[in-house]
């Protein structure tokens, strides 16, 4: 019988290192797209991941549970890519990377150079348009867009309200289409 998230944090709290072991093998994959999404780079992105659950590791015990394991460890994966970002004092989120695949498809049913030269331009506008966002509001277009997270999940997350979510997404969105006006 699979042991719930919160029984594995239990007994990650009493001690149990493969309770830990656990809870990282479901959630690993996740956080780390989520943080590559985020970072500039693969080798940034594993750093950040493994930052992530060694900071979740130390500070499980004073998890009340009061949310979801799943957003507490996605919160502490965000706030850590917005941190190392800021140190790194470079052009935060690069999404060249994390957008190859959502081209890729189209490219392969199709296989017309004129749509892969369009989408080309498009994929460097949009990274373009994505990274000359705050980082806030790219956690957002992130958590939400590539993720699909709720509101709520995403308010818990950034530590904001959920109008606080819609409104940066408003902005970002409304950045992102004046940016890219010229292909929509």
């Amino acid at each position: 019988m699979e042991l719930s998230d919160w029984q594995l944090v239990e007994k990650s709290q009493a001690g149990d290192a493969d309770a830990f072991q656990e809870l990282v093998s479901r959630y690993h994959q996740k956080v780390f797209m989520v943080i590559l999404g985020l970072m500039r780079n693969r080798e940034d992105a594993l750093e950040v991941a493994q930052e992530t659950f060694f900071r979740a590791f130390r500070k499980i015990k004073s998890f009340q549970g009061g949310s979801s394991f799943y957003t507490w460890i996605y919160r502490i994966a965000v706030n850590n890519s917005i941190d190392a970002q800021r140190k790194q004092k470079r052009n935060p989120l690069d999404f060249h990377e994390s957008m190859d695949g959502l081209f890729e498809a189209r490219n392969e049913v199709a296989k017309d150079p004129f749509a892969d030269v369009q989408d080309r331009e498009l994929r460097e506008n949009m990274s373009k348009a994505i990274n000359e966002l705050t980082p806030e509001h790219k956690a957002v277009i992130v958590l939400r867009t590539i993720e699909g997270m709720s509101y709520k999940d995403i308010g818990e997350i950034l530590g904001c309200s959920e109008g606080t979510v819609m409104s940066r997404l408003h902005y970002a969105r409304k950045k992102l289409q004046d940016k890219l006006s010229a292909f929509l």
